[in-house]
């Protein structure tokens, strides 16, 4: 990453809101295209299904989550959320950047924002998947020090969900 880059993700202004507030929107709307278009129809039901899987209270500090969005000149570009999995574990999920500002960190501040809040409230573990047609997710988790829960050099697609663990 470069200075630039660097620098573009450190000026972004963190907003800890909700998956269903209307800031957030563009960003849950390209992310549901682009699970669409990455990995079409499961059983005859769009992949973007994935997304209302959980309820947004799921993400809400009294439930034990959180859901950031990552804003510049007051636009969402990125964002992440995680949930309570048990009293020292949570669950990452719902990391985006919108297309228009990739390759300038923003996952990476995603990740290092959710991760000093879960350490803010004690939490000791991280978890999370991603799929396997989503390979910059898997090269960006790797580099953040996540270790593999299956075989990194075996058929990703076999696999399908790909799990990931962190100890903080």
């Amino acid at each position: 990453m470069t200075e630039h880059t660097a620098d573009f993700a450190a000026s972004a202004v963190v907003l800890v809101t909700t998956p269903d507030d209307a800031l957030a929107a563009p960003l849950v709307a390209e992310l549901s295209r682009e699970y669409d278009e990455r990995y079409g129809l499961n059983d005859g039901i769009p992949s973007s299904v994935e997304l209302s899987r959980y309820p947004a209270e799921r993400f809400a500090a009294d439930h034990g989550g959180t859901f950031i969005l990552l804003l510049v000149d007051g636009e969402p570009v990125a964002g992440g959320a995680f949930m309570r999995e048990d009293d020292a574990t949570v669950e990452v999920k719902r990391v985006w950047t919108h297309s228009a500002y990739r390759r300038r960190g923003l996952a990476r501040r995603v990740m290092a924002e959710l991760e000093a809040e879960a350490e803010r409230r004690g939490i000791q573990n991280i978890v999370l998947t991603t799929g396997a047609r989503q390979p910059e997710a898997v090269a960006l988790y790797l580099s953040l020090g996540y270790e593999p829960l299956f075989d990194i050099d075996g058929d990703w697609e076999a696999v399908s969900y790909l799990a990931f663990r962190k100890t903080l």
